[in-house]
């Protein structure tokens, strides 16, 4: 009995990591409403489209989705294509280049209703893209003086993902509570199958212990 109870002892401590990262985390990410970690309050509202004079693009093959936004005060086309392509559209139909530097930065000022400066931008590919935009997409990032993120689509000139320093922070502690601190979107993994098991033989071991000392003192 006294080499179980040992097994129980230290295998509540190794238990007991899981649930303080799961305590702390979830405190924290109860300090901010959700609203205010998106950074809603961040993002200017959508304007309306214009819808004058539209013609949609002429395009060569079978299109998944065809999307019309407002860029610059302008309508514009996002064509999706079976393959996942995307590509941008004129009112009138004419084909946009991608997204340049100069555009890039005006698109994300367009977006960001904050006080603070642009204090730089950088490309990144589809392959390489950040861990807080979490889109397989080739974009430019615009990294605000207070630390905001925005990201702009560099195909199709969208905002894919507006970023709070609250936002990364609660990333951070979202992974922390699910125990996947690097990819921060897996919920069943070997390392929380791991710690399940550790908690669940330590408290098989502990009601054993305690009925077993319980006939004992009787």
């Amino acid at each position: 009995m006294q080499r179980f109870a040992r097994w129980h002892i230290w295998l509540g401590w190794l238990a007991a990591i899981p649930l303080i990262l799961w305590t702390l985390s979830g405190l924290f990410m109860t300090l901010r409403p959700i609203e205010d970690v998106r950074g809603e309050q961040l993002r200017r509202p959508a304007a309306l489209i214009p819808t004058a004079n539209l013609t949609a693009p002429r395009l060569p093959g079978p299109v998944k989705r065809l999307t019309l936004t407002e860029q610059k005060g302008a309508a514009v086309w996002v064509v999706t294509d079976n393959a996942g392509n995307q590509a941008r559209y004129a009112a009138d139909g004419m084909p946009i280049p991608p997204v340049g530097e100069a555009e890039a930065r005006e698109l994300a000022r367009a977006t960001f209703a904050g006080d603070a400066a642009l204090v730089s931008l950088q490309r990144f590919g589809a392959d390489a893209a950040p861990l807080d935009l979490r889109r397989e997409r080739p974009s430019w990032q615009a990294a605000f003086a207070d630390g905001t993120h925005v990201y702009i689509d560099a195909d199709t000139g969208e905002v894919l993902a507006l970023r709070s320093k609250w936002w990364r922070a609660y990333d951070f502690m979202w992974g922390l509570h699910i125990m996947d601190p690097l990819g921060r979107e897996n919920a069943s993994h070997p390392l929380l199958w791991l710690f399940s098991v550790i908690a669940l033989v330590s408290s098989v071991l502990g009601t054993t212990l305690l009925f077993r000392r319980r006939r004992t003192a009787r």
